[in-house]
Parts: structure tokens; sequence; C-alpha cells
């Protein structure tokens, strides 16, 4: 039994080794675990996403038209990703929407959805408003009387069109469109072009 606690220095060797003991065995009961994410597993780091992979029948569709391009889940992606960039994306955004109202079954469905299309892209007073001519804008004001699947039929024809003369030949030569197109490579999704250079403009359309 350790007796005389006059100072440490007076302790038995075997009094200051158990003191010791107990203080480490305190203070590994006292630690409290590392709260642990659930959403991640413990010891795994978090995995980042994977950008899609684009083959290349797909790329060399996208750089034939813009409708190859906006038909395909990936390019649709890839273009608004570019127009957000040049902060044009309502063009884009009102395209689909008008894709969306035309597929409408329900025609008691067909007013309200198309008074919001309206509202959000063609009115003077829309957030997103598109470049319209006051004639074409008139004329689908009009349509919207007696609404059926084609009422913004003329208007989306010429966004389309405002897109494919301007933005769509920028996006064939922008660094998001090259890059897919180089990531294609190194992935080795095209087969076709291993062990030979890419002649990047054969992809990509020459305007004058």
């Amino acid at each position: 039994m350790c007796k005389g606690l006059a100072g440490v220095a007076a302790l038995p060797a075997t009094c200051l080794k158990s003191a010791k003991d107990i203080k480490h065995r305190l203070g590994f009961l006292l630690q409290k675990p590392e709260p642990c994410d659930r959403s991640i597993s413990c010891g795994q780091k978090e995995k980042t996403p994977s950008p899609p992979q684009v083959c290349e029948e797909e790329v060399k569709k996208w750089a034939e038209s813009l409708e190859n391009l906006i038909h395909h889940e990936s390019g649709l992606s890839a273009f608004k990703a570019f127009l957000k960039s040049e902060y044009s994306e309502e063009n884009i955004e009102f395209w689909i929407a008008c894709e969306d109202y035309k597929k409408t079954e329900t025609p008691t469905k067909l007013g309200s959805k198309a008074k919001k299309i309206y509202d959000d892209f063609i009115s003077t007073q829309a957030a997103k408003e598109v470049n319209l001519d006051s004639s074409t804008r008139e004329e689908t004001k009009k349509n919207l009387l007696e609404p059926t699947p084609f009422c913004f039929e003329e208007a989306q024809r010429k966004i389309f069109t405002l897109m494919e003369k301007d933005s769509y030949r920028r996006f064939l030569k922008s660094k998001l469109y090259l890059d897919l197109v180089s990531q294609s490579i190194k992935s080795g999704t095209m087969k076709k072009l291993k062990g030979h250079s890419l002649d990047y403009s054969r992809l990509i359309p020459q305007y004058a």
C-alpha cells in the first residue's frame, strides 16, 4: 500500500506505475468515438460521380445537326450546360417546355400549361423571355384563346432556328464539346480510333 505522499519524487516506483495505469484506463473510457457520416461508409472516401461517357457515333451525330444533339439525353445536357455558361438557357428551356406541352393528353390541362409557358417565356414581363418578333408573339397569344397541342409550334420553330444558327455553331467549337470528344477517346469508347489520331475537323462542320 502506498503511504506518505510527501511528494511525487518520494513515491515508490510501483505506486507511480499503478497511478499511470489507472489514468490511462480512465482516459480511454472517457474518449468519445468520432461520429461517422451515414451517407458514406466508415473508412471509405466519398466517390465523385463519373461524367457520362459518349461514343464516337453519338459525338458525330451531335455535330451533324442540332436536332440530333438535343434529342440525345447526354447531348441535351451538354448543350444546356453550354447555354447556361452563355446566359441564354431560356431558349432551350422554352424548347423543352414546348415539347412537353405537345405531349399533354388531357385537354383540360392544355389551357393552364399553355398560360404558364406564355407567362414564363413569351410575355414581355417574362423572367425568361425568349427573342421572338412581335407578329409571332401576337399569333401565339391568340392561339391561347383556344389551346391546342400546337399553340407554340411557330414560336418553337423560330427559337430552334435561332439556336441552330447561333449558339449551336459556337457549341461545336467550344471547349466543353471538345472535352467530351477527348474524354471519349481516353475512356476507350472510341474503339474504331484505336491507334489512330483523331481529326477534329471531320467532327466539326466548317461554317463560313
